[in-house]
């Protein structure tokens, strides 16, 4: 008879052992550091345009573009916080706009911004407008400079377009005695072409460019966030240059290679082992892989979602080559049954492109002569990752 499990005293094993970490949240995005290494340029830069503020100017709007983890989010909260401690008159709110709770329409976001401000707006009810307002009347009362931070912009913009950044770029032609100052984050370079010319000559007065960091910068960052994270003799020394040159080849991802960093740890304590080695990280590396790609897919739109499900479907009744034209038919019938508007096979064809790019998928083009080129497209996800993916789909009513 195999031994019951005694829940109490797994607990209680845990609460006595001792911890590998020392302080783990220096690991994460939340942790503003005091030093951010590499970045004195970008710092200097966002410090100079939002100085104005501090003598009740209103400052330049300010646009932050890089790749992620380029520390584009943490260099202005750094700024930012300082800018808050230095004088009673500036107000710093920030706001995430991938979270779907806060800044998936007009009214959460408006509701979100007020509530900052110490007013408090029921989550419904109210039209759009009567929040603006009340969110004006904060402004206005508060006599500060606010600096708004959109971590995320481009989010914003494709979730709820760009009406109401239009709105905030205009509130201070009203605002008597207090001043709104705007500061957009984004990964994506390209988006800002496709708002308002209107909304982008006041929104985009002053831009930094983050550049990803090369695997030495890693290596120090890492050095810096280890020490603070881990216990003594924590880790073997070969990790760190692991981490680091591993987020190299990620682009420069000073976030993943925290992650990585992180994660490690937690797996070396799952194990109970006292030291992180690069075995951990090569666990690490998987995990956060496969929680990657399940993250991509659970914020896709119902139509690339739609097309995810038709390769899932061809997929598991086993079909072998699949193609394009395969996947638009599966594809229709979904849309059909499910009241979904059914696209172009074109466009299709580049939602089936964007889901390569993102590693949801595989394709491959090949040739067949005078009939000219077609792709092949697999599915190389591990089981335990696929099953995660179809329950995302079937939540979508997908399938």
């Amino acid at each position: 008879m195999a031994q019951q499990l005694n829940l109490k005293e797994m607990f209680s094993a845990f609460k006595e052992s001792k911890s590998i970490f020392k302080q783990k949240d220096t690991l994460t995005d939340r942790y503003i550091p005091d030093s951010i290494p590499h970045r004195d340029a970008q710092i200097r830069q966002i410090a100079t345009i939002l100085s104005p503020v501090l003598r009740g100017e209103k400052t330049s709007n300010l646009f932050l573009f890089g790749t992620v983890g380029t520390g584009k989010s943490v260099c202005a909260r750094a700024v930012a916080e300082e800018l808050e401690k230095s004088s009673k008159n500036v107000r710093i709110l920030y706001i995430n706009c991938k979270m779907k709770s806060v800044s998936d329409t007009e009214y959460r976001l408006l509701a979100e911004l007020t509530r900052a401000m110490g007013i408090e707006v029921p989550y419904t009810g109210l039209p759009t407008d009567a929040v603006y307002k009340m969110f004006y009347e904060a402004l206005e009362n508060a006599k500060q400079g606010v600096i708004l931070i959109l971590d995320e912009i481009d989010a914003l913009i494709k979730k709820i377009g760009d009406g109401l950044l239009y709105n905030l770029t205009r509130i201070n032609h009203d605002l008597k005695n207090s001043k709104l100052s705007i500061i957009g984050i984004s990964n994506d370079t390209s988006f800002v072409e496709s708002i308002d010319p209107r909304v982008k000559s006041s929104l985009s007065e002053e831009e930094i460019i983050f550049p990803p960091y090369n695997a030495t910068q890693l290596k120090d960052i890492l050095s810096e966030r280890a020490r603070l994270a881990f216990g003594e003799d924590s880790l073997d020394p070969s990790v760190i240059p692991k981490c680091a040159a591993l987020a190299a080849q990620e682009h420069g991802d000073a976030r993943r290679a925290l992650d990585l960093l992180r994660m490690a740890g937690e797996v070396a304590e799952r194990e109970s082992s006292q030291r992180v080695t690069t075995a951990h990280i090569d666990l690490a590396e998987e995990k956060l892989d496969n929680d990657r790609v399940v993250e991509i897919v659970r914020s896709q739109p119902k139509q690339s979602l739609a097309v995810l499900s038709a390769v899932i479907k061809l997929t598991d009744e086993g079909q072998k080559n699949i193609q394009t034209g395969d996947i638009f038919c599966v594809y229709e019938k979904l849309c059909s049954s499910h009241g979904l508007k059914i696209l172009t096979q074109r466009r299709v064809s580049d939602l089936i492109a964007e889901l390569d790019m993102l590693g949801v998928i595989n394709t491959r083009v090949i040739s067949k002569g005078r009939y000219g080129r077609t792709r092949e497209i697999r599915m190389l996800l591990s089981d335990n990752i696929l099953n995660k993916i179809k329950a995302i789909t079937q939540s979508s009513d997908l399938v």
